[in-house]
């Protein structure tokens, strides 16, 4: 046999070796994983890598995907050792140099792990994927928060803005695309190609993803706006099929009506505030005439915070709150809690001292989409009862729907007082409710 002969039946055995399953080599992955950092070769270890992400596809159970997580988190942690020495060094030498050595001695192998990986063909959306499971876990699985925590380290910065592509979304996107975006709909579901059609084809509706060159056609997160000619009160007339469109050069009002984040692997990574923002500067330089930027927002906090408050009789609650939830959980369906919401007029009341009073544990609001607009330094603008009378709509919060406004030369303030604060800023017809 030839040297060349020689040198290719080599190399073909150790691929062979490496498309493997791990059951006929006896190796746990985990072990796979411990195995891949003595790979010296490039082309060694982008293979190993590969081989691991396909091991951990293949696996059919919860079980064994927990035992994986397990058995990383265990074994893939600081090195206790050099850290050690590291600690040492600066005590002795507390220079930039020793703090930087310091800072590398501390990040877990598990983080070093997960970049390795990453290298291996379609290595970033399969941990994506990964992380999707590992989610599931850390609900029950205290401990794997920690490895969690190295996933959402790295995919901060493998998914910050600079890599993000803003892509328009209309009726001539790839069809792959379209059908990504009917399935992740999150707000307001699209009732097939119709349906679709009217908030992507239609002259006065917009589209607007993010995508990240690793994960291809898949989208990070959308915003679907709305461009009329007045502030919407109610979700019903947008997405009807009977509406009639206006051209966009008419509009004065562009509504972000929904907002939806695709991947539940990247959850916690922030795409939104970017998204929205960018979306308003577009839209300012297209269309000269408009002049307000506002969304349509679901609060579907509320009904379960003001049931389990009157449940408990908080002391947060007024006479009047407690009077009306009175009537609302006495309802025995949706049809008798639309019966009686007209007659409600304390709700706006309630409603706001829910958006605006009401804290979470760390102090912002306790709504998560009220979290969302206000961290991006919108105002919240307008209240509206009956709203959403969809059946999703009024399990979530009786109907109620609200307005958030982003004013460009307040949207830094807004942030600050909000964040620094946690203040909610409203207009003062709506903080007035409260007084």
């Amino acid at each position: 046999m030839s040297l060349l002969s020689d040198l290719l039946s080599k190399v073909s055995d150790i691929g062979r070796s490496l498309r493997t399953p791990s059951s006929m080599l006896n190796l746990s992955l985990a072990e796979e994983c411990e195995a891949m950092f003595s790979k010296k070769g490039e082309a060694t270890t982008l293979a190993h890598a590969a081989q691991i992400l396909n091991s951990y596809a293949q696996l059919d159970d919860d079980e064994r995907k927990l035992q994986f997580f397990k058995d990383i988190q265990a074994t893939f942690g600081i090195d206790t050792t050099a850290l050690e020495k590291a600690i040492e060094a600066w005590q002795k030498d507390q220079t930039e140099t020793a703090a930087r050595m310091l800072h590398f001695a501390s990040e877990p192998r598990s983080q070093d792990l997960i970049r390795r990986l990453n290298q291996a063909p379609n290595g970033t959306s399969s941990l994506v994927k990964m992380r999707t499971d590992l989610l599931k876990f850390t609900k029950t699985e205290a401990d794997l928060r920690a490895l969690d925590k190295d996933f959402s380290h790295l995919f901060n910065s493998w998914f910050n803005r600079g890599f993000l592509e803003l892509q328009r979304i209309d009726w001539n996107t790839p069809a792959a695309i379209l059908e990504k975006i009917i399935a992740y709909e999150a707000v307001h579901e699209i009732n097939g190609w119709d349906d679709l059609r009217q908030r992507v084809g239609a002259p006065d509706r917009r589209l607007y993803g993010y995508f990240h060159p690793a994960l291809g056609n898949e989208p990070l997160i959308f915003v679907e706006v709305a461009l009329l000619k007045e502030v919407p009160g109610a979700i019903g007339p947008i997405l009807s099929d009977e509406r009639d469109p206006i051209q966009a050069e008419e509009a004065t009002t562009a509504v972000f009506y929904s907002i939806s984040n695709c991947q539940t692997g990247l959850r916690g990574i922030s795409f939104g505030n970017f998204l929205i923002k960018q979306v308003v500067e577009d839209l300012r330089h297209e269309f000269e005439k408009l002049d307000t930027f506002i969304t349509l927002s679901p609060v579907p906090g509320f009904r379960k915070w003001a049931e389990k408050a009157h449940l408990e009789m908080s002391k947060n609650l007024s006479g009047k709150d407690n009077e009306t939830l009175g009537i609302l959980t006495a309802c025995q369906n949706d049809t008798e809690v639309m019966d009686v919401l007209p007659n409600l007029d304390h709700m706006p009341e309630l409603l706001a001292r829910y958006l605006i009073s009401t804290k979470g544990q760390d102090g912002g609001a306790v709504d998560p989409v009220a979290r969302f607009h206000l961290g991006n330094g919108a105002r919240l603008e307008n209240l509206h009862m009956m709203g959403d009378v969809s059946k999703r709509g009024l399990k979530n919060s009786w109907g109620c729907m609200v307005n958030y406004q982003y004013r460009i030369k307040d949207i830094e303030k807004n942030h600050e007082t909000y964040v620094n604060n946690g203040e909610v800023i409203a207009a003062p017809h709506v903080a007035g409710l409260l007084k």
